[in-house]
């Protein structure tokens, strides 16, 4: 028996000595290709569109431009808003060699994206997008949802208007993916606190003109009035403001506000408004040093998707390095178990249903008199942490949650 056993050890040896080392992680193309798509050019550019190509930009020259011997190569697109078209840019990306895309823009384009990397497994870091089905029934092994979601944004802005106010709501609402997600998560969170809604109406993306919508709002008897048009937030609150509604008795209440808007709108009209955010630059000195150096390039504070770009981009070149790979499975596995630690969130982590959990902040705009000068907009009121503000994993329809 103990030859039987000393003749198998052998054996096992000079199979092991024949076969050579185990094969070695590399990346196997001949650089690392990440592209933006977003939106370049209409509504969403200011709050995505250059400045996330610039974001990406930032953290590929954080690794010096290359990893390991390869270079980084950041491209760029206008997916025009367009899902066919989304799709469209995404597949010749993934045909030219591209192993992810980042951003996404609208939640439109980003499901659109988000179906074709369930089928060819490439990476999709989607930061412009909020729709809660892109980490809800429509969620994918290799795409993360970064920054936003109509979830948790929705059921912050409401949680701290209700605080304070229990006065019925109406809703103008952009007639698109996010839009709906944002209204659908603030009814059922305004029905769980006690409140009513009065009414709502749907508007067009890239809507001029507000005044009958906001007619509506201010006949139907409700005293808050959510601002749910992402992308023309600007255009409804400076109308709304034109308006009188505030005067009136009216709380405006904008869902989806970032930095970038009230730069378009202006303390004015503004001033006192509860906004929900993941990023914003004084929230930490890393912060504050990013935005700094983002500003020196675009001459404008990063938005909080623009942020989120950079950390997303940053954590898969890292993940990248890390592993000496570019197989998408090697790198999402290595994503998931590495804590996201930056200047957009000092402690966050990617979930099995692909959502990169971190605090957000509720914050106040400051009035014209309380700012210190350009961009000093907010004002911090309330951290939230993951566990509080995104949606809990029981409740998910993620088919990746418990696999």
């Amino acid at each position: 028996m103990a030859n039987l056993r000393t003749t198998s050890a052998a054996i096992l040896l000079v199979t092991l000595a024949l076969a050579g080392p185990p094969a070695r992680a590399e990346i196997k193309g001949d650089a690392i290709r990440i592209g933006v798509l977003t939106d370049m050019n209409g509504v969403f550019a200011t709050a995505m569109g250059p400045g996330s190509v610039e974001a990406a930009r930032m953290a590929a020259e954080e690794f010096g431009g290359k990893i390991n011997g390869k270079p980084i190569e950041i491209l760029q697109a206008d997916h025009q808003n367009k899902p066919d078209l989304a799709a469209s840019l995404a597949r010749k990306w993934f045909s030219e060699g591209v192993q992810a895309i980042a951003d996404g823009g609208s939640s439109g384009a980003a499901l659109a994206v988000q179906e074709l990397v369930r089928g060819n497994g490439k990476i999709f870091l989607v930061s412009g997008a909020g729709a809660n089905q892109l980490t809800d029934e429509a969620c994918a092994p290799t795409s993360v949802q970064w920054t936003q979601d109509a979830y948790s944004t929705a059921t912050a802005v409401v949680s701290g208007i209700m605080q304070t106010s229990k006065e019925p709501w109406f809703f103008i609402t952009g007639d698109y993916a996010f839009g709906h997600s944002i209204e659908a998560t603030a009814r059922a969170r305004i029905g769980e606190l006690g409140g009513k809604v009065a009414g709502s109406v749907k508007a067009q993306l890239g809507t001029p003109d507000y005044s009958s919508f906001l007619l509506q709002a201010q006949s139907s008897g409700a005293k808050i009035l959510a601002i749910n048009v992402a992308g023309d937030n600007a255009t409804a609150i400076k109308q709304a403001e034109e308006f009188g509604l505030a005067a009136q008795g009216m709380k405006i209440v904008p869902m989806s506000f970032q930095n970038v808007d009230i730069a378009a709108v202006g303390l004015k009209a503004t001033r006192g408004d509860l906004i929900v955010t993941s990023f914003f630059e004084d929230v930490s000195p890393a912060a504050r040093k990013f935005s700094d150096a983002f500003y020196a390039r675009r001459k404008a504070m990063p938005s909080q998707i623009q942020a989120g770009v950079y950390s997303a981009v940053r954590h898969y070149l890292q993940a990248i390095k890390d592993t000496d790979s570019d197989d998408s499975a090697t790198v999402m596995a290595k994503m998931k178990v590495t804590p996201v630690s930056d200047a957009y969130t000092p402690k966050g982590h990617i979930r099995e249903d692909q959502r990169m959990v971190h605090d957000l902040y509720l914050v106040q705009v400051k009035t014209p008199e309380e700012s210190k000068g350009p961009w000093d907009f907010v004002k911090l009121v309330a951290t939230i942490p993951p566990d509080q503000a995104f949606r809990p994993l029981d409740r998910s329809k993620c088919g990746l949650v418990g696999k």
